[in-house]
């Protein structure tokens, strides 16, 4: 499958009227004293790619997309430099088959993930995102959490050429647990006294995990600004428990209750875009940069996040649109137009079709993705997919895992057991999925579950999750980089 762009062309695409965000952030990229002539050098180059995958972010907890009580300055700059998707989805929710999905670039079932399942093999016979870009010549890095594949298939051993080593975390003393509070106390016990999100860096004093890696993301564009590189950055952020937020972090914020700890943590991801920005221009790397910010699930109400306008999320609200429906940023200055909201249909497994489209104007066979960059410039019209998918129905997982369902224009059918009734709502009117209309629309009931059912007729059988024995860590302990090995993928010093 091949795809061939012309890079060059004049966007057309229709952007829509900015928002009021839009307006304020293009007004101070305007009055930065910003020069392009360094950029303009490189858009000639092999064009560098940053994937961000947070943990857990709502689609209503940026500032780009509605959240007033946290101001996340940087990510709404990538927003008013580039492409907000308004209906961007996860369709093998939660943590670990989110990642496998991005990294395989297809369904999870695919290879018979139909859960959780975590320590099922990632497929060899076809290649990871990460090893597509390797074979390309590209230097490939990961920082941060990983959850994909079994104990000993780690970013060293699927196509990453570096990773940044997990630093030691920071160990509460007797005293300071005394005087925490209960909640901090019930956490950090099951930790056996080391912190979550605090860690000792190479300087052997405190800092928060998220700027660690913020500045590790630094080190590495530093590091490969001469050559094209790939940067997955997927942090522990925003996961719970997000319970040791200084107040130097949730202070900036205009949150009130347990709601500020969120808000905290999600500041300091902003921080660490920031960060990312700035080195990139100070390598005249901006334009020849894709920069894709996204989510591996929805939010979870129980740390207080927001699926606003929609409902439901992480935990006891997987059953709505808040779980699977998540903010999504392409940036591009130069390539993509700035400024502009896409209302398509897409999935984390179109990022893997869209950056091999890019780079090399190949798609593997096995992507289920398309290239999105036609759909965000306008080059292409319509949804980039005329229909979305997912079947949660691994026997032994959660119950509250559980999900079948379709998307289709404005309409999602959804029911949980196979057993039970479809139900389907209209998104438009009811984006918080409070009245049931199936009944009112059995036609396109009818329609969809057929789909549904041809869909599941081409995937893989349940496949069992095997027995295997950790070696050394997949990320190895301690600071600055592993390197991946010529012979056997593992890591050397």
């Amino acid at each position: 499958m091949v795809h061939t762009r012309n890079r060059g062309l004049p966007l057309t695409s229709r952007v829509l009227r900015p928002t009021s965000f839009m307006l304020m952030f293009l007004a101070m990229v305007a009055v930065s004293g910003r020069t392009d002539a360094a950029d303009n050098a490189a858009d000639s180059e092999q064009p560098n790619v940053v994937l961000i995958y947070i943990d857990d972010l709502g689609y209503g907890d940026l500032g780009c997309y509605g959240s007033e009580d946290i101001p996340t300055l940087n990510i709404d700059r990538l927003a008013a430099e580039g492409v907000r998707c308004t209906a961007s989805y996860i369709t093998n929710p939660p943590c670990c088959p989110s990642r496998c999905s991005l990294m395989m670039g297809q369904y999870a079932q695919r290879f018979g993930k139909y859960g959780m399942s975590r320590g099922l093999p990632i497929p060899e016979d076809r290649p990871t995102l990460a090893a597509f870009l390797r074979d390309q010549g590209y230097a490939t890095g990961q920082i941060g959490k990983w959850d994909i594949g079994t104990k000993r298939q780690g970013p060293l051993a699927v196509g990453f050429t570096q990773v940044a080593k997990v630093p030691p975390p920071r160990r509460y003393t007797s005293a300071e647990l005394a005087d925490a509070s209960k909640e901090l106390q019930k956490h950090i016990a099951k930790k056996n006294g080391n912190s979550k999100y605090f860690c000792i860096n190479a300087e052997g004093e405190t800092q928060w995990l998220t700027d660690y890696d913020g500045d590790m993301v630094v080190d590495f564009i530093d590091r490969h600004h001469e050559e094209p590189f790939f940067l997955y950055w997927s942090p522990h952020a925003v996961h719970s428990f997000n319970t040791e937020v200084p107040g130097s972090l949730s202070n900036r914020t205009q949150a009130r209750g347990k709601r500020r700890k969120l808000t905290g943590a999600i500041v300091s991801v902003d921080d660490q875009v920031g960060k990312l920005l700035d080195v990139l221009q100070k390598h005249g790397l901006r334009r020849n940069t894709l920069v894709i910010f996204s989510s591996d699930n929805g939010a979870n109400p129980g740390e207080e996040g927001s699926s606003s306008p929609y409902a439901g999320g992480k935990g006891q609200g997987t059953q709505k649109e808040g779980w699977v429906r998540v903010p999504t940023i392409f940036s591009m200055p130069g390539t993509l137009p700035e400024g502009k909201e896409y209302h398509g249909l897409i999935a984390n497994f179109d990022f893997y079709s869209t950056i091999a489209s890019l780079t090399s104007d190949t798609i593997p066979d096995h992507c289920d993705g398309v290239d999105l960059i036609p759909y965000l410039t306008g080059e292409k019209d319509g949804a980039a997919h005329e229909y979305l998918f997912w079947l949660n129905n691994q026997p032994d997982d959660a119950p509250r895992r559980h999900l079948i369902a379709v998307r289709w224009k404005n309409w999602r059918l959804y029911r949980k057991y196979a057993k039970d009734r479809w139900q389907l709502f209209d998104l438009v009117p009811d984006p918080r999925e409070e009245q049931d209309v199936a009944e009112a629309h059995p036609e396109i009931v009818r329609q969809l579950a057929a789909r549904h059912a041809e869909w599941a007729e081409t995937l893989a059988p349940l496949a069992e999750v095997p027995t295997v024995r950790a070696g050394r860590p997949i990320i190895p302990h301690g600071h600055g980089w592993a390197f991946a090995s010529a012979e056997d993928g593992g890591d050397s010093e």
